[in-house]
């Protein structure tokens, strides 16, 4: 069974097409199909049917096109009836938005990982799902709310295979496509910089300019404003003779140039929206230091996010990235002349071993590092600072460095405005990073388990890597298996390891840094429930004032373990604790300190 909506909305069964007639036959097909085996509610294909004035008849009508439906596609189709709406499941079908998004997944790994020529086959061949324009038989209500995104996503996908195009020197064949391409999205300051790439690569330096000039009027007339930062740095590049594709990659091609970046999680979901803001605060800014910060609890995925970030502004940094392990795998600090010696062998320091750190001052060690950053323009990676000391004689005295740290608690050092709170993921992307670590197919073929195991992972990326591991490990096993396992709270934690992926772990360093008293207090809260509580709530759980309660809470959010959650009524703050952090308090009580002393005690010797 094949199903399509790139283009008008399709089912083919065989190679026959099937006939589907009338519009909102289309869009209830179009809808179950965009959500990807989840539940679509009966009032959202209300709203996509009708709009905002659904007739009095709307639940009738739609119970009659699913049975149309069902009539049309047959037993390899089953569209269910599933509070507080509808689900279609087709296991083994093909659609065609599901295979484009897997091959832009694919292209747009391969164009980070400089695999230009994997990147334009996977992209070229994603782009070629493409008919017309997506949707084009439905009402227009479903047309506004989801043709917008697709368009983006084929746009991006045109842009980021162009990309690939001019890496591998097909400036003159994408350069007439470019030309199109630009005068239909004057505004796309992207394709323009790649039009100006183009133009000057084929010997046209003066039309690159110009081509920069008309999208600065536009800009301006249309938008108000001035070209970004793309557009601007590729018109300095033509000025400066800089967009040939020696040029282009020489700095990278240097043996001097550190490249100490980790790989990227193969999993890495979501997160739009931070990885934009932190681009956006490495663009460089004469005269400010560029310090971010990102936190959150253990497990949120600080650190996934921040090689991503590194990664995908790589060239603006072009005398290298530096990357750094603040602490050892048991949560202890490290050293802070250990980690200077393994920063500045990466950046060409003679004379130094892994045994220097014992043998030279820190003080002298400092002052190499100072002096190997000055002026160069870096990118440094700080991962898991325990705190603003550690992190001081790491930062480099230059602002064309910037420096991205990760840490569960705080920084003083870092300003508000520069610092990213991860939270955990949502469902819909839970469910992505389930299905990119364990395999999808399984997880389509039993929807209900795919529920549970998010659940129970509470949107935490590293139990869900844990999980997607066991799946992957596991071939034979069902997810129901691994669902079941997991149901109880009691042995949730123990089941949440695999390899050296390991929750209880990662939480194991948070309680460890909190003050005395910290791990007792955080034990008493294992009743308090998930919903969100005051400190007045708090206060009786604790055995203290509700004054003193507080000051207990403000401690556990400084270390991750409690997340602010909103104000009450009174404008009292109010605190959440994490489901998979609540398990971890109750092995804290008295019922369960034998069991954390013991998994300390492994975890010290491990």
């Amino acid at each position: 069974m094949d199903f399509r909506i790139l283009g008008p909305v399709e089912a083919r069964r065989d190679g026959d097409w099937i006939a589907l007639s009338g519009s909102k036959v289309h869009t209830v097909l179009a809808a179950m199909l965009l959500a990807h085996g989840r539940v679509v509610s009966d009032s959202r294909l209300g709203a996509l049917l009708w709009g905002w004035d659904p007739p009095v008849t709307a639940s009738a009508q739609i119970y009659t096109y699913m049975s149309r439906l069902r009539k049309l596609l047959g037993d390899e189709v089953e569209i269910v009836r599933r509070q507080p709406g509808y689900v279609l499941r087709a296991p083994g079908a093909r659609i065609d938005v599901v295979e484009f998004e897997r091959l832009d997944r694919l292209g747009r790994q391969a164009l980070r990982e400089r695999r230009y020529a994997d990147a334009q086959a996977l992209l070229t061949e994603a782009l070629g799902w493409w008919r017309g324009p997506a949707l084009s038989n439905v009402t227009d209500f479903l047309l506004e709310a989801e043709l917008p995104r697709l368009e983006e996503a084929r746009m991006l996908a045109l842009e980021n295979r162009i990309e690939a195009d001019l890496q591998l020197g097909m400036h003159e064949q994408v350069t007439a496509e470019l030309t199109g391409l630009v005068a239909e999205h004057p505004v796309r300051e992207r394709l323009r910089a790649q039009l100006m790439t183009a133009l000057y690569r084929c010997g046209r330096q003066a039309d690159a300019l110009q081509t920069y000039y008309e999208g600065r009027r536009v800009l301006v007339d249309q938008l108000g404003v001035d070209p970004g930062e793309v557009l601007g740095a590729t018109y300095q590049a033509v000025l400066g003779g800089e967009l040939g594709l020696r040029g282009a990659g020489a700095a990278r091609g240097r043996s001097d140039v550190p490249a100490m970046l980790p790989a990227a999680e193969g999993w890495f979901v979501g997160r739009a929206g931070e990885l934009s803001l932190l681009a956006s605060r490495l663009v460089p800014d004469t005269g400010r230091p560029r310090r971010l910060l990102v936190t959150g609890m253990a497990g949120v995925g600080k650190t996934a996010l921040a090689v991503r970030a590194a990664q995908e502004s790589s060239e603006r940094f072009p005398d290298g990235l530096l990357f750094a392990e603040l602490c050892h795998r048991d949560g202890t600090p490290k050293d802070a002349a250990e980690v200077l010696v393994r920063l500045l062998r990466a950046l060409g320091e003679p004379g130094l071993d892994r045994h220097s750190a014992q043998s030279f001052d820190r003080d002298e060690l400092v002052r190499l590092y100072r002096a190997r950053t000055l002026g160069r323009r870096l990118l440094v990676v700080l991962d898991d600072a325990v705190g603003d000391l550690q992190v001081a004689p790491l930062l480099p005295p230059s602002p064309q460095a910037a420096v991205l740290i990760t840490s569960r608690a705080r920084l003083a050092r870092v300003a508000g405005a520069d610092t990213v709170a991860l939270a955990p993921l949502d469902d819909d992307e839970s469910l992505a990073v389930l299905a990119a670590a364990g395999g999808e197919e399984r997880l389509r073929e039993d929807p209900d388990s795919a529920d549970d195991l998010v659940a129970y992972c509470g949107g935490l990326p590293l139990a869900l890597a844990v999980v997607g591991a066991r799946l992957a490990a596991r071939p034979a096993w069902p997810a129901r298996r691994l669902a079941a396992r997991l149901a109880n709270p009691a042995e949730r934690l123990a089941e949440l390891s695999f390899g050296d992926l390991d929750v209880c772990q990662a939480l194991l360093p948070s309680v460890r840094r909190l003050a005395a008293g910290g791990p007792a207090a955080l034990g008493a809260l294992a009743d308090a429930g998930t919903e969100p509580f005051s400190a007045r709530d708090a206060a009786p759980l604790l055995a203290v004032a509700e004054d003193e309660a507080e000051r207990v809470l403000e401690s556990l959010v400084d270390a991750a373990l409690l997340d602010l959650s909103g104000l009450d009524a009174q404008g009292l703050p109010l605190y959440r604790c994490h489901e998979l952090v609540q398990l971890y308090a109750k092995s804290l009580g008295p019922a369960g300190r034998r069991r954390s002393a013991a998994h300390d005690s492994a975890t010290a010797v491990g």
